[in-house]
């Protein structure tokens, strides 16, 4: 290990390991830090992906894919469910294995991968961040670097520490937990999304299927709505419902930010990807494939600026950002508000209305526009997002 690199990106995760990617690919040495001793551990999502978000990386195989999916279906209070149609398949994903794969990829570019080592600091002699302050086999070790890109998660030290305000207000973080059940029946096929006051207020609570009699059994309500009842007790009063005799094999909690992206995702030679920016969909609290995104664009504008070496180019990130994929968050951070504020009845309602419409209008745009037809102001928004 060198003791300057071109970017340090900070968090190995999805985000983190296609920023090191693109970086490398692009010319720049880089260096990758990874706080726990193993990518891809520990596992924080439902591990949900569609094929076209991940074929953009990666081709899928096999090793990495839980269960290959073509249909979900939404479960509205009463019981009642609809089917929506959909263009294409998606996976449930091994995240540990798909994470350990995303590091490989980004080390066969060129970048150095370092696990086991906590970043505790920024270098910022008269406050120009200068690289990172890192703890690697309990020695305290400077690197420095021209460009520091945070990977790390939505609690996000780097960005804090470079003057990057990632606050999430409280109405706009999710209280979420999951657990992996075995000994469960589920259909391999398709992915389950439960709403209604009584099983997830505000949110939802998903069933993706990892395997014949394996699932990731998860919920997501709001902060405000946990104030009643901890996420974690719907989940279990849920579970001892539906899968009473289930095994537990893991539990995970924790918070999702589904808020637009932080308003500043560059400041001097610091950039945020990931959960870190915000960069999660925050009408479903997926972040993978649109973190890899962002990831992607950080390091090709950080290879860019420094083979440039103009570190100006770094504010081109936010604008790239912005256009791929930046204005449709913020769409759907729109629509979030609106369906968060419907009643059960209201769901029932939908539900009803939705499994009415001819089956080639069936579609997951069809249906939001179906549950916002009150809302006309929305209706061009969710248009553009579905059609584009």
């Amino acid at each position: 290990m060198k003791d300057f690199y071109d970017v340090i990106v900070v968090g190995a995760g999805p985000a983190g390991s296609t920023a090191a990617r693109y970086a490398a690919a692009g010319g720049a040495s880089v260096l990758l830090l990874e706080k726990d001793r193993d990518v891809g551990y520990p596992v924080r999502c439902g591990e949900a992906v569609s094929h076209e978000g991940v074929i953009q990386f990666i081709e899928p195989d096999p090793k990495w894919i839980a269960a290959t999916v073509s249909k979900f279906r939404i479960v509205v209070p009463n019981g009642s469910s609809i089917v929506p149609r959909l263009d294409g398949i998606g996976y449930v994903l091994e995240r540990r294995i798909f994470d350990y794969e995303l590091a490989k990829v980004a080390a066969r570019e060129g970048a150095e991968v370092v696990t086991k080592a906590y970043v505790y600091d920024l270098i910022k002699p008269n406050g120009k961040v200068e690289g990172v302050r890192v703890l690697i086999k309990d020695q305290k070790v400077d690197i420095r670097a021209n460009v520091v890109i945070g990977a790390d998660g939505v609690e996000s030290r780097v960005g804090k520490w470079a003057g990057i305000d990632t606050t999430c207000h409280i109405r706009d973080m999710e209280s979420c937990a999951q657990v992996t059940l075995s000994g469960v029946h589920v259909d391999e096929g398709i992915l389950d999304f439960y709403f209604g006051d009584r099983v997830a207020p505000g949110g939802y609570l998903w069933v993706f299927p990892k395997g014949k009699d394996t699932a990731n059994v998860g919920i997501g309500i709001s902060v405000e709505g946990a104030k009643e009842k901890a996420a974690v007790r719907y989940l279990e009063e849920f579970i001892e419902k539906k899968y009473p005799h289930a095994a537990v094999l893991t539990r995970i909690a924790g918070g999702v930010p589904c808020a637009k992206t932080c308003d500043q995702i560059v400041k001097n030679n610091v950039m945020l990807v990931g959960d870190a920016a915000h960069q999660v969909n925050p009408t479903s609290g997926g972040g993978i494939i649109s973190g890899m995104i962002g990831g992607m664009i950080a390091g090709q504008v950080a290879a860019e600026a420094i083979k440039e070496n103009n570190l100006n180019h770094l504010a081109d990130y936010e604008k790239r950002w912005h256009k791929r994929l930046g204005w449709r968050h913020e769409v759907f951070y729109h629509i979030k508000e609106a369906i968060s504020t419907f009643s059960d009845e209201t769901l029932n309602t939908l539900c009803e209305n939705a499994s009415k419409l001819p089956e080639e209008k069936r579609t997951v745009g069809g249906i939001f526009r179906t549950a916002l037809w009150n809302q006309p102001s929305m209706l061009l928004d969710v248009a553009k997002v579905f059609i584009s």
